[in-house]
């Protein structure tokens, strides 16, 4: 979500922005994307707290601060929530008897001798509805927590190859390649690639919810392959090949909360 998005000014030979650059405004430092195909400025706050500013290309920078001072409010707003919303997320020790999720059923962890000498046995692997990680893994809760989030990258990314596509037939636009990855805290993200192209990244936490919410966050970025930002325009599209998009958005805001993300106890 974003305020009220500002379009971009002209303030002749001013600087102006490129992709990655970071700009600090009042001592907030913001990550600043640039796209091609928007018009306007826009301001997301994520999960984790941080700013991300979008901008045109060709944007200045005295505009863009302009715009973040006049949006102070609402950061504060966003902000505050976010971090409420922070402290849902469960942690986990990563012991046995704990329960886990995968695509919305539950999984038992089971701590298991797996890692036999000269074999290539993954640290984590689910078998007969366990989810069995090896007991050498488990004696490092930071080794643990990659193996565990490296089961659901694999796992996820799996999974969604079958579904991307027929999203992208039902929404009509060009099927982008997909990524599963650790995203901080973000569910998501589209990046746009040259002749059309381009990467939808969903994080692996994502595929600890239930199919039709992990299919809401694929439609959601699809959706961005036409239209950047959240606005008017966004939501008619995505309305129109999932029109309870909406109510879906409101479960994930309340279920997402206690997807764990990584964090240990």
């Amino acid at each position: 979500m974003s305020p009220a998005s500002s379009p971009a000014g002209s303030h002749s030979g001013e600087p102006r922005f490129t992709e990655g650059d970071a700009l600090i405004v009042d001592g907030r430092e913001l990550r600043v994307r640039v796209s091609v195909r928007r018009r306007r400025l826009g301001l997301t706050v994520e999960r984790d707290r941080s700013l991300t500013l979008h901008v045109p290309k060709g944007c200045e920078v005295r505009r863009a601060e302009d715009f973040v001072r006049s949006s102070a409010d609402w950061i504060d707003a966003k902000t505050r929530l976010s971090e409420q919303r922070r402290q849902l997320h469960p942690t986990r020790s990563l012991k046995s008897g704990e329960i886990h999720r995968y695509l919305g059923r539950d999984y038992r962890l089971l701590i298991v001798d797996d890692g036999l000498a000269g074999t290539q046995v993954p640290a984590v692997r689910l078998v007969a509805g366990r989810l069995r990680l090896d007991r050498a893994a488990a004696a490092d809760p930071e080794r643990a927590r990659r193996a565990l989030a490296d089961w659901y990258i694999h796992a996820g990314q799996r999974w969604v190859r079958g579904r991307l596509q027929p999203w992208a037939a039902r929404m009509d636009v060009p099927e982008p390649a997909v990524r599963v990855r650790d995203l901080g805290h973000r569910w998501g993200s589209y990046r746009a690639g040259a002749g059309g192209t381009g990467v939808v990244s969903l994080h692996w936490a994502v595929f600890q919810l239930p199919i039709h919410l992990v299919d809401y966050v694929v439609a959601h970025e699809l959706a961005h392959v036409r239209v950047a930002g959240h606005g008017p325009e966004y939501w008619r599209l995505l309305g129109r090949a999932l029109p309870e998009c909406r109510r879906l958005k409101t479960e994930l805001d309340e279920l997402g909360r206690r997807v764990w993300m990584g964090d240990l106890a």
